[in-house]
């Protein structure tokens, strides 16, 4: 596998695997996560696969998770 990158293309980080919430609904209309060799977490759109991955830190997945659980992104949603 390549060094990862942001903006990686999705399908060049092999041997992966890529894991979605199941709150997702049934157009595939959601995130995918991916744990990388490095610690390093990607993340693609689940309906371009093939498309661009972000990567972040393991600190910076941190700081989203815990966000989205105290409901600092809530006012995005409705």
């Amino acid at each position: 596998m390549p060094d990862a990158y942001n903006g990686i293309a999705a399908h060049l980080l092999r041997d992966v695997r890529w894991l979605k919430s199941s709150y997702s609904n049934s157009q595939g209309t959601c995130a995918e996560f991916a744990r990388l060799p490095s610690g390093d977490v990607a993340m693609r759109n689940s309906r371009f696969p093939e498309g661009p991955a972000l990567v972040y830190t393991p600190d910076e997945m941190e700081a989203l998770l815990h966000g989205v659980k105290n409901g600092e992104f809530d006012h995005l949603i409705g």
